[in-house]
């Protein structure tokens, strides 16, 4: 990670070639990290798509959170509508998590492994 002092005196805007990335200081349009950081975050997965039920954070409300889903961002938000679309519920895509409102792990759990991703129960 870069100094403070490295941070503030990054130019931020070029009349050359418009708005620069702070991480790697190439033009928005020639900037790379959002591909890298995708690839990283691709190659750190096991394969396990892990399928729990989480309270915490939304006043109670349950909610089904699959992780570990082997597939890039674009690719991933299909996904997820497919499996809204299959439980008949709302939910959303958040930082590579598909989270499904309701206890759906059962009914995911099943179609997951029509699809042929290797599915684990965590959690309780």
């Amino acid at each position: 990670m870069a100094s403070l002092q490295d941070q503030l005196r990054g130019l931020v805007y070029s009349t050359e070639h418009g708005q620069t990335c702070p991480d790697c200081r190439q033009p928005l349009d020639g900037c790379q990290c959002a591909d890298q950081a995708e690839q990283a975050r691709l190659a750190a997965l096991d394969g396990v798509v892990r399928i729990r039920r989480e309270t915490s954070g939304r006043k109670g409300k349950g909610v089904t959170t699959l992780s570990g889903v082997p597939l890039p961002a674009a690719e991933l938000k299909t996904l997820a509508k497919q499996l809204k679309q299959r439980c008949g519920t709302g939910g959303a895509v958040k930082e590579g998590v598909i989270e499904i409102q309701g206890d759906h792990r059962a009914t995911l759990k099943a179609e997951l492994e029509n699809r042929g991703y290797t599915v684990k129960l965590a959690g309780g």
